[in-house]
């Protein structure tokens, strides 16, 4: 495995093979780009370019993904594609799960996606759904068939009441996805509890159904109940008890949840998580609050919480084989590089050569 800290300038040098885009909301900002998998090969190469840009442009910060193909496209090709809400809602589409519970989904792609390329599936994290994606989707669809989903419980996805929540029902979800909608081998790409669902996924499966996996800021587990042997965890865990307590008392739990979901709640909460403030906006707002109003929002809400927090990466990731290039926010809050799953990507020995990781700062 290779790990990658990116922290400081660094002259750029270029290879001309399908690459991962970091960078910012409107392309015009200082960012990295990184391949992920290259169509002859699909051996993880890296590629890490820092680009000047004029000042008037770095007041946002937003972080993106988007993929250029570099030896076709130039610099015009680079730039992100924000989708609008409304047009990725218009654009979607169900699929029944199990014969009963109703998925939300959307597929993308355009003329010039690359038919020989593996199409890419986008897996949200908690509290999020796919308009989460929208700065990304666009630039995606360029060079590849990007499907989006809403995983049961959130977005615009059924929310049964009384269902018992589970990272491996997410899992199992994903994979049937793919079998029965994808039918094709395809790179998984996760955020969070997305990614944890991911690696799940590609445990309990074979390059028939995924291809590869690119994982955000991966998750220990449904809840922050599955990282004990963190400090700070250890030093919650009473409170987090009390508070799983609380949540199974209805009537408190449902005044918890109205009050969570309180735009200005919601508004404080995405301040504490994202370093680069300018990202919270009354769109980001909205994508969360929206489907938290749903019948069923309460019970997913609850069982997510208060449920078990499933399998842990670190037990996961020796079973993988196929390509995962993992990329890590230095300042995230909840999953943060010095917390057990963060030191466990950073500290992989040398032997599993299918894994990068990539740890960046937002600037």
């Amino acid at each position: 495995m290779s790990v990658w800290m990116v922290r400081a300038r660094a002259p750029p040098f270029i290879i001309p093979i399908t690459t991962l885009r970091i960078g910012n909301g409107n392309g015009d900002v200082k960012g990295w780009r990184l391949p992920l998998l290259s169509n002859k090969n699909w051996q993880f190469q890296l590629q890490l370019e820092l680009q000047q840009r004029n000042e008037e442009k770095k007041k946002r910060q937003n972080v993106t993904i988007s993929y250029t193909n570099s030896s076709s496209g130039g610099d015009s090709a680079s730039a992100a594609l924000e989708l609008e809400v409304n047009e990725i809602r218009e654009s979607c589409k169900m699929w029944k799960w199990k014969g009963q519970y109703s998925i939300n989904y959307l597929v993308s792609s355009t003329p010039n996606s690359h038919p020989d390329s593996p199409p890419l599936l986008l897996v949200h994290g908690f509290g999020a759904s796919i308009p989460h994606w929208r700065r990304n989707i666009g630039t995606l669809a360029k060079s590849y068939t990007v499907y989006a989903i809403d995983l049961l419980g959130f977005g615009a996805s059924d929310k049964p009441a009384g269902y018992s929540y589970t990272m491996e029902a997410w899992a199992q979800l994903i994979l049937d996805f793919l079998d029965e909608v994808v039918q094709k081998p395809t790179v998984l790409i996760g955020n969070s509890v997305g990614s944890l669902a991911c690696v799940i996924a590609a445990s309990e499966s074979s390059q028939t159904l995924v291809r590869g996996l690119v994982l955000l800021n991966c998750a220990g587990g449904m809840n922050n109940k599955a990282i004990v042997d963190d400090w700070r965890i250890k030093l919650l865990l009473p409170l987090l008890w009390f508070i799983d307590f609380l949540l199974k008392q209805r009537p408190i739990a449902s005044a918890i949840f109205e009050l969570v979901k309180q735009r200005e709640t919601l508004r404080n909460i995405l301040l504490s998580i994202y370093a680069n403030k300018e990202s919270v906006d009354e769109t980001l707002v909205e994508i969360i609050r929206e489907p938290a109003n749903e019948e069923g929002a309460l019970d997913a809400f609850v069982s997510i919480v208060t449920g078990p927090p499933g399998p842990n990466p670190v037990q996961l990731m020796p079973s993988i084989s196929v390509p995962v290039l993992v990329l890590w926010g230095d300042e995230d809050p909840f999953t943060p590089l010095d917390g057990p799953v963060g030191k466990y990507f950073s500290s992989l020995p040398s032997k599993p050569s299918n894994v990068k990781l990539i740890v960046f700062t937002c600037w």
